[in-house]
């Protein structure tokens, strides 16, 4: 198992139409999370800057990175692209944060 800890950028004015849409997550986006290896995910906002702080444990890198490639995943991105900051492709602006501490 491997934690993951990233962040992402919200649009100002746009929290809570974020969590609005994360709390009707799509059944389909559960099953693929769960099918592809991840786990125990929660995101975090900074509400003054508007930085979205991820955390995720994913059972294999290489499988969870094939869960951008899905189309559920890709349909989840398109729907978020209007809230939040994006690549070409929809994906969002995604930096992995380094780890430095963990107690279990």
């Amino acid at each position: 198992m491997t934690r993951k800890g990233f962040k992402m950028f919200l649009y100002p004015g746009m929290a809570k139409e974020y969590e609005r849409r994360h709390n009707e997550l799509w059944p389909e986006m559960k099953e693929m999370i769960q099918e592809y290896g991840g786990s125990n995910y929660s995101i975090y906002l900074d509400e003054e800057t508007n930085v979205l702080y991820g955390y995720l444990e994913v059972v294999d890198e290489e499988l969870w990175a094939k869960s951008a490639d899905t189309a559920i995943n890709r349909k989840w991105w398109d729907f978020m692209a209007d809230i939040m900051e994006t690549n070409e492709d929809n994906s969002p602006v995604c930096v992995d944060l380094t780890p430095v501490f963990h107690l279990d």
